[in-house]
């Protein structure tokens, strides 16, 4: 099922420039947001609040160096499927350093010695391989996505640690819940900046895009790709 369900995402996929979405669900992706905000308003945000106000700076940075830690392999092998293997020699040994001197990833001496931390998954790796990314999507409390980052996080799923470990279903949610919050908790400067915009719909869809776009040709995509279209004469 999964798979036959990767197969129908990937087959409606094309490039599409940030300026130009393909947003054929809007109909559907505007409530689905609607309903994101209000569970950020009324639970996920005050939780993250209170996070921040209770916890303090150390144990939060440990929170979420231990969580990229955790996660790190996956951007190992992109690196590796996207070709970039000098880049996956030191994302391995990053992750390595973390997890050993790092006491399990709670502290970050890679970064302290030069070894800088990359952003990379198989929703990336997609694009790399040719592939477009398809209609914009709203998932329901997960937030914005496409075509190909769907079938993207269902790749993911395999190169994560916590696939192979023996975690029950609490545990699981458990960490899934950690992970939801700090990733509010990274987020919070961006309220702000939300509210004051006429649509706050078409600016996340469009500062998604980009923020693709530009990961995908790490930070140089083509110009025709991020150049609004002309107007018609």
């Amino acid at each position: 099922m999964v798979l036959g369900s990767a197969a129908l995402a990937l087959a409606g996929c094309a490039h599409n420039s940030p300026y130009e979405p393909a947003d054929p669900l809007e109909k559907i992706n505007r409530p689905i947001y609607a309903f994101n905000m209000v569970a950020d308003k009324y639970v996920l945000r005050p939780v993250t609040v209170t996070y921040v106000t209770y916890a303090p700076p150390p144990l939060r940075i440990g929170v979420h160096n231990f969580l990229d830690n955790l996660f790190y392999p996956t951007v190992v092998v992109n690196d590796a499927l996207q070709a970039k293997f000098k880049q996956s020699g030191l994302d391995l040994t990053r992750f390595v350093l973390n997890s050993t001197f790092g006491l399990a990833g709670l502290l970050d001496p890679a970064t302290m010695v030069g070894l800088r931390e990359n952003d990379e998954d198989f929703g990336q790796t997609l694009g790399v391989w040719g592939v477009g990314e398809g209609w914009y999507i709203m998932l329901p409390l997960l937030g914005p996505s496409t075509n190909r980052d769907v079938v993207g996080r269902v790749g993911d799923i395999w190169t994560s640690p916590t696939q192979y470990a023996n975690l029950n279903l609490g545990d699981r949610a458990g960490l899934l819940a950690v992970q939801a919050v700090d990733t509010r908790v990274q987020l919070l400067d961006l309220d702000s900046i939300l509210k004051q915009q006429l649509d706050p719909y078409v600016f996340l869809r469009t500062a998604y895009l980009q923020r693709r776009l530009n990961e995908v040709y790490d930070g140089n995509p083509p110009e025709d790709l991020t150049e609004p279209p002309l107007p018609d004469d």
